[in-house]
């Protein structure tokens, strides 16, 4: 048999697109990279994918009580529904109406936190919110994995959404 080297380098490429996609993680079906900088108040064990949060409420696990601690404008274009607006993380204001809501809670009560106003790495609003909420005794306090913002990562997926508010 003749070898042809056109045949090798097909083979070749194509082992190669395949070692690329491989190395894809979301078309391996494994989770996101969640990158958590030195600075960032939580661990891992601390976000939650949207996609876990929705298959956790459907199992009908304990309830999250949802707070929304971004901007008004972006509370009323849509949000999480059963959700609460109670000000921006970034406001003395939002962190006071925060402590306010989380006061008649018990420290146990599962909370999930979200803010969606732009990527979650430089979010003003999700950092003081999150610290608030561990500095209060809320060991279950976690955060929503937003990424990008709510409209890409929660609305444009079609996750349940209502507006107003």
């Amino acid at each position: 048999m003749i070898a042809c080297p056109l045949s090798s380098f097909r083979l070749a490429l194509g082992f190669l697109l395949l070692l690329t996609l491989w190395g894809v993680a979301p078309l391996r079906g494994e989770e996101p990279s969640i990158p958590i900088a030195p600075g960032d108040p939580w661990t891992r064990s601390d976000i939650l994918l949207p996609k876990d949060f929705l298959a956790l409420q459907k199992a009908g696990s304990p309830s999250y009580q949802i707070y929304q601690v971004g901007f008004p404008f972006l509370y009323k274009a849509g949000h999480i529904p059963g959700s609460i607006y109670v000000g921006a993380g970034k406001d003395p204001e939002g962190i006071e109406a925060l402590k306010k809501v989380l006061s008649s809670l018990p420290k146990d009560k599962k909370i999930l936190l979200y803010c969606g106003c732009c990527p979650l790495d430089v979010c003003p609003n999700i950092r003081p919110a999150f610290e608030t909420a561990k500095e209060l005794g809320f060991s279950a306090a976690k955060v929503l994995y937003l990424p990008h913002d709510f409209a890409q990562d929660w609305t444009h997926k079609g996750y349940p959404t209502e507006k107003g508010g």
